[in-house]
């Protein structure tokens, strides 16, 4: 059992938890414009070569789109690149927004962690994000994003970059993700996890409930 009276900060994972994620939809938009091997080249989780370059801040979005060019054979502009990488979201569930909104007013610190790039963000930290004119950050008190933090999960270097900026400790951290590399590497430093599986209703967790209070 969680110790949950010890929790003061909590962290999420973007892609296939605060949203929902569509593997398939990247790949269908990675192929449309030439990149015939994306099925061998994306991951759900944590991307490979100038994939994981883009998301480790190692390179721009400028580099990305060259390579793209190089790899496909064709002229890609960057708005094709938005696009192909957009096909990862599938939708946004307001009830994943209206639970952190919950556990922000019940006085949680409440954090984004994520491997993600420009280009996600691009659509993720506008007035398009939720359908209501909020970005993204309008939910979260801070956001950790690998390529601005020029690190990727699992690598716990990230993680206590989370934690030194929430001015948590890793006992007072839930972590919440999908993937099982990244919550071992929380579980090693000390932190309580969640793992729901991709896109999973995580709202209905009994320790979800009770913090955010919607236990009746």
């Amino acid at each position: 059992m969680k110790d949950l009276e010890k929790i003061k900060n909590i962290a999420f994972d973007l892609g296939g938890v605060v949203l929902a994620l569509s593997l398939e939809g990247a790949i269908r938009n990675f192929e449309k414009i030439g990149l015939r091997d994306a099925r061998q080249r994306l991951d759900a989780f944590v991307q490979q070569g100038v994939f994981a370059d883009l998301e480790a801040g190692r390179i721009t979005t400028e580099e990305f789109r060259a390579a793209m060019c190089q790899m496909t054979g064709r002229d890609v502009t960057l708005q094709e690149c938005f696009e192909a990488w957009h096909g990862y979201v599938d939708y946004v569930p307001q009830r994943n927004l209206d639970c952190i909104m919950r556990l922000r007013a019940k006085g949680y610190k409440v954090c984004l962690l994520s491997n993600t790039n420009p280009f996600m963000m691009m659509w993720a930290d506008s007035p398009a994000f939720d359908g209501n004119g909020h970005a993204i950050s309008f939910y979260f008190d801070k956001l950790y994003l690998s390529y601005q933090c020029g690190v990727m999960k699992p690598d716990e270097k990230i993680f206590r970059m989370m934690l030194e900026g929430q001015q948590a400790t890793p006992e007072e951290t839930l972590f919440v993700d999908d993937g099982e590399a990244n919550i071992k590497a929380a579980q090693a430093l000390g932190m309580q996890t969640l793992c729901p599986h991709n896109n999973e209703d995580w709202t209905l967790f009994p320790e979800i409930k009770q913090l955010s209070g919607s236990i009746s």
